[in-house]
């Protein structure tokens, strides 16, 4: 699978289809669920009415979902991989376009609302901040050709949007049943229970918006007590006519939970659900808190603005031995992160050249972190290895536009710039060291539609984002001369197809090549990165989804990808050809609902992904590969209250996490059959 389209070949070829009948060039995006998404006339452009790989997670699909952390709806969305820890608050991940969850590279801006939401070195610590109840859609852009954001923005972004306004009352309480290893064999415990709580009053021009969750319970692994609790609450106000909107988000989640720990795999073969002794008082407590100001107005009839100021903050105190040939550490991380954006959208309307909108925008943030690690004996130090206080600015701009030059063709250039400034200092010698010189980094971008008939559209896309050092791999520590950035180049060409009424659906290949890709080094006390060299990811996406009959639903996703090492990197030669890492060559999900009259609805899915290499040789064998079957039936039993039942891993299907320290795999068993239950009410 090794195609060469340049950019231009990709335009013209979405300029020119012989034969083809054209329609209105529309949005690509296609929606998971039963919400459909209708363009808009005003306001900003949305990015699924002007990107091209855009998949939305619709509010029910979300909502009969039980999960016990929210990067696992994203499990839905075709194409993304879940990476599953299973080690407390470090529970798990998501990722895509063939990168893996390892934290080393995270190459998926998160936002909550539109606030950026990553972690300093790009991971999601902050996803729980946002109960699922409170949860209006997910919205996942995919490939490098969306300027509205930098950092972090590598392979693509996840907007978790949340429930502004209405009126509501939404209430869940739910309990998960599964055989833990600290009781007796098959005997079945209720080990998890949570209850969510949503609230929404309009009235005149005040909307109040308030969601609560409190989580507690244990996993089947011993040594796995968990429990979490999350708030939010959001106060609108939209004066005058409804043209504008000014309020204030507040967010804030604490959390403490036991770390089971990492198996050998004699471990595994003889308990999976076991916790090494030495893991006994490995346990991690976090806290996250969003604060947000937004503002959003027409300026006229062609205008439109918006703009926000966030604070973000992360208080992490985490203590961890990942086997017996190590230490246990402590690890701490004090982050606030304070920034803000704005943006100003000009819908030109009819042109003598065709229909045109134009939006721009700036945003800047900045991060003021402080990362601490001792070697401890059960939680009482013995000697501190790190002791860090470094911040990282970044300040941005772009320009994106919306040429229509016919009815069914739609042609949408973007450009942005990015900055990077800042300092850290190494607080147990007093060094301090300049960021490195990154200049200005230029990002273009190109997408393009072409309608072929209502329904189809031809669509291409090629754009550069970038990647830049994390943690002190950001400064001038061990060179006096400047790095440059890792430019990473994407390329997209899909077709979106609704050859019947019921049934629509998306394929596209694409490929993203990497100049010079550098990853954390998770481990390393002096929090730095290590180069891996020239890459590229590449796949195909396939998805599918019908409704035959109006009580029949069905979907089917499925990334084919491939990554490789095209030139390593001097200190390790060997690796050149290779692929990357904890990269799976399938994804694949599917499933079916069905309703039975107005009460009832069966649901069945299936996920998996085929198996990894555990590091950069493909010496050590490959693991991960896993296929689990759900099952659910829903019942209303009013128009307000309804319970669910599901029974996920039927046929109770072993799955794991596996990684490598450098002498030994090392593996974190997944879920067994579980059964959860839960009662819903709506107002």
């Amino acid at each position: 699978m090794n195609f060469r389209l340049h950019p231009l070949v990709v335009l013209l070829a979405c300029l020119y289809v012989p034969g083809a009948r054209a329609g209105d060039a529309g949005p690509t995006a296609l929606v998971l669920g039963e919400v459909q998404v209708q363009e808009s006339a005003v306001g900003p452009l949305e990015p699924r009415q002007v990107l091209t790989s855009v998949d939305v997670l619709s509010t029910e699909r979300i909502a009969r979902l039980p999960v016990a952390n929210n990067w696992e709806l994203f499990g839905q969305v075709p194409g993304v991989m879940l990476t599953q820890f299973n080690q407390g608050t470090t529970s798990g991940k998501f990722s895509m376009r063939g990168f893996n969850g390892e934290g080393e590279i995270n190459a998926v801006k998160l936002l909550i609302d539109g606030v950026p939401f990553n972690s300093n070195d790009g991971n999601m610590p902050y996803i729980d901040l946002v109960p699922r109840l409170d949860l209006e859609s997910i919205e996942v852009v995919r490939g490098t050709n969306d300027p509205r954001y930098g950092l972090h923005n590598i392979a693509g972004n996840a907007n978790m949007r949340t429930r502004i306004g209405g009126n509501y009352l939404l209430g869940q309480v739910s309990g998960a049943s599964v055989a833990a290893s600290d009781q007796a064999a098959g005997v079945p415990t209720l080990s998890q229970k949570e209850v969510q709580l949503a609230y929404g009053h309009e009235e005149g021009p005040l909307a109040q918006n308030y969601a609560l969750a409190l989580q507690s319970g244990h996993g089947y692994r011993a040594h796995s007590n968990a429990d979490s609790g999350s708030f939010s609450g959001k106060w609108f106000v939209s004066p005058g006519q409804g043209d504008a909107r000014i309020g204030l988000i507040v967010r804030q989640s604490t959390a403490r939970a036991d770390e089971a720990g990492y198996l050998t795999g004699a471990q595994v073969r003889q308990d999976p659900g076991m916790s090494p002794s030495y893991n006994r008082t490995d346990e991690d407590r976090r806290s996250a808190g969003q604060y947000a100001l937004q503002a959003e107005s027409a300026l006229g009839a062609a205008w439109y603005g918006t703009v926000q100021l966030y604070l973000n903050t992360l208080q992490d105190r985490r203590f961890v031995r990942y086997s017996a040939n190590v230490s246990q550490q402590e690890r701490i991380v004090n982050e606030t992160h304070t920034g803000g954006s704005a943006s100003l959208t000009w819908r030109a309307g009819a042109t003598p050249w065709g229909d045109l909108a134009v939006t721009g925008g700036v945003d800047a943030e900045h991060q003021d972190n402080r990362s601490q690690r001792y070697i401890t004996i059960e939680q009482l130090r013995q000697s501190q290895t790190r002791n860090q206080a470094f911040s990282l600015d970044t300040t941005g701009a772009y320009v994106q536009a919306q040429w229509k030059p016919l009815a069914a063709l739609s042609i949408t250039p973007a450009y942005r710039v990015d900055r990077i400034d800042g300092s850290y200092t190494n607080l147990l010698n007093g060094k301090t060291y300049a960021v490195n010189d990154y200049g200005n980094i230029l990002q273009p971008k190109l997408s393009a539609v072409y309608a072929l008939a209502p329904g189809n559209s031809l669509y291409a896309n090629w754009g550069r984002s970038f990647q830049v050092g994390v943690g002190t791999a950001s400064y001038k520590v061990n060179q006096t001369s400047d790095l440059s950035p890792s430019i990473n180049e994407g390329l997209e060409l899909g077709l979106r197809f609704k050859p019947l009424g019921w049934l629509e659906g998306r394929v596209a290949v694409w490929r993203q090549t990497a100049s010079n890709e550098a990853r954390r080094k998770l481990n390393d006390p002096s929090n730095d990165s290590e180069n891996i060299g020239q890459t590229r990811r590449q796949g195909v996406d396939v998805q599918l989804n019908a409704q035959p009959t109006p009580q029949l639903a069905l979907w089917v996703g499925a990334a084919v990808q491939r990554s490789e090492i095209l030139k390593a990197d001097t200190s390790n030669p060997g690796t050149e050809g290779n692929e990357i890492d904890h990269v799976p060559h399938l994804l694949y999900n599917l499933g079916a609902d069905y309703r039975i009259g107005d009460a009832w609805r069966v649901s069945a899915w299936l996920n998996g992904q085929t198996s990894y290499y555990l590091e950069r040789t493909n010496s050590t064998g490959r693991f991960g590969g896993y296929a689990l079957a759900n099952l659910a039936v829903n019942r209303q039993l009013t128009p307000a209250l309804g319970v669910e039942v599901q029974l996920r891993n039927v046929f109770d299907r072993y799955s794991e996490y596996v990684w490598y320290d450098g002498s030994q795999a090392l593996h974190a068993p997944g879920t067994p059959r579980t059964l959860y239950a839960s009662l819903n009410l709506r107002y």
